[in-house]
């Protein structure tokens, strides 16, 4: 039993205030295997005291300071690769190939291309006889989830010390131990003492006060949008900057003259990467009708194709347990959800797969002939389950796919100039066009209720600035 029972605040690791465990379940065996603390409004205010003082100083460190800083952490995570992502593997149940190839080299991408946002950014702007400037924020308060649980971390405290912010990170409980080897990366770089504070806990009790208290300038929040609106109203008395990354329901248009067989296996790969949990995946497929059938044969031979195993002993490609047992549960019930309503069950279903018997695995999952007002399509699922819908024409198509409440992200396969243009009538944040690749200098964010703000890349540094009009000043 690996035991992390202390906090990170003020350079230094301290006990909680008042002691409270929380056992680490790994979701493979359904048995905890570390231990935690949990903490308190008296920890909080600790953390952001730390950080209130520490601010000053920090806000007037210089550029090259604080970009040679972001190189040195982003060192520190590619020397602790190994251990972050037995960790990541262990308490989220990310397959080992997964951890390796995706969620810690994310993390660290994140803090390689800040520094280099950093290096090139204009803080002062004359425009006639004003000055523009930019400056920090001030204390930001941090909540992050456990789907992809580095890369969240990373695109919040990298672009907070490139703008020269310090900050209180509440980690997930459910996946905590990679923010504690992060919190070491930190303070092995030489993060200067109270620029960085760890508390961890759950949202009644850290989360709710850190948002809710004076001295936070800035809360930003990934997760989903039910907790998202409880941040924003704990935040909204002390009008704080509030930056949101919430929940998805991203639609995956296949028009007409694409590649079935590409557009459709790829869709499908792509729902079940991190086992679905992820807030912008492709969960809604909208296939032409005339080849409907041939889109569901396409879906259902991928889908069977997916293994499932253990995260440790995975092959490339497989998928891993759902992350806990109350995500596992709901997936199970939404799955029974379309069954009961009448989509036809092209692959998976309920239960675990076969010769699975503990541990929160689930069958990957294929509905079709579904329509836009189905729970499974409305209803973000977060888990490898994917609903295709038939369309008669683009338009309907079109309107579909912008008929939710969500708006993270969108996809878009077939021709290439055909698929801009679809892409561009789609109301989300960010759209893929044929399988296309993650940027981190592109922004990363919603429209509707997936959020406000962004991250990644410059947008996700300006988040974490103000601007100051001095007027009849001129720049240095």
């Amino acid at each position: 039993m690996k035991e992390y029972l202390q906090f990170y605040i003020n350079g230094e690791w301290v006990d909680p205030v008042e002691p409270r465990t929380l056992d680490v379940e790994n979701p493979a065996t359904e048995e905890a295997f570390a231990r935690i603390s949990l903490g308190s409004a008296a920890d909080v205010d600790k953390a952001v005291a730390a950080a209130k003082a520490a601010f000053p100083a920090f806000a007037n460190t210089s550029v090259e300071y604080r970009a040679e800083l972001l190189d040195k952490i982003t060192a520190g995570i590619q020397a602790r690769m190994g251990d972050m992502a037995e960790a990541i593997s262990d308490e989220m149940g990310a397959p080992m190939w997964l951890a390796n190839a995706a969620q810690v080299p994310a993390g660290m991408g994140h803090f390689a291309t800040m520094s280099q946002i950093l290096r090139n950014y204009e803080f002062e702007e004359q425009r006639g006889s004003t000055l523009l400037r930019k400056e920090p924020i001030g204390v930001c308060g941090f909540i992050t989830p456990w789907n992809w649980p580095l890369n969240q971390i990373a695109c919040k405290v990298a672009p907070a010390i490139a703008a020269g912010c310090t900050m209180v990170l509440k980690p997930s409980e459910i996946s905590p131990l990679n923010a504690m080897i992060f919190t070491e990366i930190m303070h092995e770089a030489g993060v200067p003492a109270g620029v960085f504070n760890l508390v961890n806990g759950d949202g009644p009790s850290v989360g709710s006060h850190l948002s809710s208290h004076p001295d936070v300038d800035m809360m930003s929040f990934t997760g989903s949008t039910r907790a998202g609106v409880l941040v924003a109203q704990a935040a909204a008395p002390t009008v704080k900057r509030v930056a949101q990354e919430l929940g998805g329901k991203s639609p995956n248009i296949v028009l007409p003259d694409a590649d079935i067989q590409k557009a459709v296996a790829g869709g499908v790969m792509q729902m079940m990467t991190n086992t679905g949990q992820s807030c912008n995946a492709p969960s809604r497929m909208f296939v032409p009708r005339g080849k409907n059938e041939e889109a569901k044969a396409v879906a259902k031979a991928t889908a069977e194709a997916v293994k499932v195993q253990m995260p440790r002993e995975a092959d490339k490609g497989a998928m891993g347990p759902i992350s806990n047992g109350n995500q596992y549960q709901k997936v199970q019930d939404l799955i029974q959800k379309g069954i009961d309503e009448g989509a036809t069950l092209v692959a998976g279903g309920t239960g675990r797969p076969e010769g699975l018997n503990r541990g929160y695995f689930a069958r990957p999952t294929v509905f079709a002939d579904a329509t836009n007002d189905m729970t499974i399509a409305r209803e973000e699922i977060f888990g490898p389950v994917l609903t295709m819908i038939p369309y008669d024409d683009l338009e309907e198509a079109i309107e579909m796919a912008n008929d939710t409440e969500y708006g993270l992200a969108g996809y878009v396969q077939g021709p290439p100039e055909e698929a801009a243009k679809v892409a561009n009538r789609i109301r989300a944040g960010q759209i893929q066009i044929n399988g296309q690749g993650p940027d981190f200098s592109a922004p990363f964010g919603g429209y509707k209720q997936s959020g406000n703000g962004r991250e990644w890349g410059e947008h996700g540094f300006e988040e974490f600035l103000e601007v100051k009009a001095v007027m009849g000043a001129s720049a240095a």
